[in-house]
């Protein structure tokens, strides 16, 4: 199964302000539902509340810090997953992760929540395509795939 990280970022790699900030600046949102629709999508319990809207036509999957992540992908019978943030999920399910889809943001924060607050290990990533998000010049997600040692 692709267990595929998808974030908005900005140009200095962070996802957002601070940990409760409702995510008003992404541009790519229509890119984001046209790839996630009809696959679970997994997120920390505070990304949950900070959504504006419900995720319709995906299941949904919150965890929480005592959630096993190999119990949690090992319960979906699908093709694909989408981990969908926080950060700290992120790092969480960071040793599954198969692909990254990285839209960078003409942003700069300067601080705030980062992709992996405590990553302990090196991802190698193997650039795949970038797609420009319809309607917005000049912004791109980037994908990657995570090149694992066998």
């Amino acid at each position: 199964m692709d267990v595929i990280l998808i974030a908005a970022i900005t140009a200095d790699g962070y996802i957002a302000r601070h940990s409760s900030e409702v995510v008003d600046w992404s541009l790519d949102l229509h890119l984001f539902r046209k790839q996630t629709m009809g696959y679970p999508v997994i997120m920390g319990s505070q990304t949950k509340k900070t959504l504006a809207m419900d995720l319709d036509g995906r299941e949904t999957i919150v965890v929480h810090r005592h959630n096993d992540p190999e119990e949690i992908l090992g319960n979906l019978f699908t093709d694909k997953c989408f981990i969908i943030g926080g950060g700290r999920t992120y790092t969480r399910f960071a040793s599954y992760l198969t692909h990254l889809y990285l839209t960078i943001h003409p942003l700069v924060f300067g601080g705030g929540v980062t992709l992996f607050p405590d990553l302990n290990e090196e991802l190698d990533l193997i650039f795949m395509q970038m797609i420009s998000v319809e309607g917005r010049k000049g912004l791109y997600q980037f994908q990657y795939k995570i090149n694992r040692p066998n």
